[in-house]
């Protein structure tokens, strides 16, 4: 209870910082986090090919996938032309660990950016009255920045891999087609590309913001600045 009352009394909304590069860039991390990690989550795609059936009427197969592209866990019925026969078959590949590894640094970087926001606007006080709290600042910003790094890069890879896995031209060769499909439309994955451009764009914000975190600390500020003449007294002769 004494430590919410703390909290509380010492808040005081300061909208300063925001005019400064250390809480704009921190906005538009926030901003950029949000997408990223919205982009990738929760995506649904299809792809399409034809089942070519002779004298009868042609059969359109269309395997679903999505989030967290665990390609195996998503089946679809390939039925024969006479419809005598329905087989369930699956798509291969499971990317899942590149796609939930950047969505988990999203989320975090989302919370981060939050309580530092509100640390800057409402306890700016607090935040240069040691120099901990930027030096801790600048320590975590740094982590995420080689996050964004390893996060984005890993799911630029696993995203060719499941534009690969899910390419009509690669699904009808599987021997259920027996060579009479023909591929369709490719999935829509223009949100996917924008995740993997959100991710190298955080990558960016992140990095750069380190400078100007590292010129909040007392590695920049000289901690014992030399006296000037009016606050060091009358100079000797």
């Amino acid at each position: 209870m004494d430590a919410v009352q703390t909290l509380t009394s010492g808040f005081s909304l300061d909208l300063g910082p925001m005019k400064e590069p250390l809480g704009f860039i921190r906005v538009l991390e926030w901003v950029f986090t949000i997408f990223a990690f919205a982009t990738t989550g929760g995506y649904t795609g299809t792809t399409h090919f034809t089942l070519k059936c002779p004298g009868d009427k042609d059969k359109p197969i269309e395997p679903m996938f999505g989030y967290p592209f665990r390609l195996p866990a998503h089946s679809y019925k390939m039925v024969s032309c006479n419809g005598s026969q329905v087989n369930e078959t699956f798509l291969q590949g499971d990317f899942s660990s590149s796609a939930e590894f950047f969505v988990c640094v999203g989320v975090f970087g989302f919370l981060y950016c939050t309580a530092t926001l509100i640390l800057y606007l409402g306890y700016q006080n607090v935040y240069r009255q040691t120099s901990r709290g930027p030096i801790v600042d600048l320590g975590v910003t740094a982590a995420f920045a080689f996050l964004w790094l390893v996060s984005s890069s890993a799911w630029g890879k696993g995203l060719t891999d499941v534009k690969w896995a899910t390419n009509p031209e690669q699904l009808v060769q599987i021997p259920l087609c027996d060579g009479n499909c023909e591929p369709g439309d490719f999935p829509s994955m223009g949100r996917l590309n924008a995740s993997v451009i959100f991710g190298f764009l955080n990558l960016i914000l992140w990095a750069s913001n380190c400078w100007f975190i590292f010129k909040e600390t007392s590695f920049h500020k000289d901690p014992n600045p030399p006296a000037t003449s009016e606050e060091g007294g009358t100079p000797g002769p």
